[in-house]
């Protein structure tokens, strides 16, 4: 049988890196702060918008200043795409027409809100075929909780030990088995330094996006 493949989506699919990079340090200037690098953001762009504010501006979410600087940076990052810098990394491409060429049903769950997933997925023709795309503002809790997966699955029709959930970091292989999902970590995402990949506990671990095809027609997960 055929497994259904869902994915995280910065980090995953797409490098983000510089567009976070780019909007963050805009913001750290107008506030005469210095820059972060593009290596500090790329151990930071999965863990969120909330960790690129403690990382540029040295402060807890409890800081008085905390959620008006994250709602500035939002407010920043939904204007800048249009002209987003971000692209699909080396071998997605391909790999997603090999899932459409094969039928397989795919698609993408990320904590990313809808404001800034879809224009994003609109812009990017590989992208548009994704069969479902939930996001953080379509759940109650966001990974690594595996409501999001779960509900990819009731849309998509198909049970959660027949897919694949790629992530490239351990909340999403958190997820995935929380959900009864096969999880794969990718080592072209922004792997966290902190938290190396070989300690995820993932089901697979995948150098190149195309290993996701060596894994399709795999029997069904079984009970752990």
């Amino acid at each position: 049988m055929t497994k259904t493949v869902l994915f995280d989506l910065d980090g995953t699919l797409l490098d983000t890196e510089r567009d976070f990079t780019g909007i963050l340090n805009s913001q750290l200037a107008s506030y005469g702060k210095p820059p972060v690098s593009s290596q500090q953001m790329r151990n930071t762009v999965s863990s969120g918008a909330r960790a690129m504010i403690m990382l540029g501006f040295g402060i807890i979410e409890s800081d008085p200043t905390f959620n008006d600087l994250l709602a500035e940076l939002l407010d920043r990052y939904q204007a800048r795409i249009p002209q987003t810098e971000c692209e699909l990394f080396p071998g997605v491409t391909s790999m997603l027409e090999a899932l459409n060429s094969k039928s397989a049903p795919w698609g993408i769950v990320t904590n990313k809100p809808s404001r800034f997933t879809d224009p994003l997925v609109e812009s990017i023709p590989a992208l548009q075929k994704s069969q479902v795309v939930v996001c953080a503002d379509h759940v109650s809790e966001r990974k690594p909780d595996p409501e999001g997966i779960l509900l990819a699955c009731s849309k998509l029709e198909c049970d959660p030990d027949n897919v694949l959930y790629v992530g490239d970091h351990p909340k999403d292989v958190q997820a995935a088995a929380s959900a009864g999902a096969t999880s794969i970590a990718v080592r072209w995402g922004y792997i966290p330094e902190e938290h190396p990949i070989d300690t995820w506990n993932a089901d697979i671990i995948i150098n190149h996006p195309n290993e996701i095809l060596d894994h399709l027609d795999h029997q069904a997960k079984p009970d752990q």
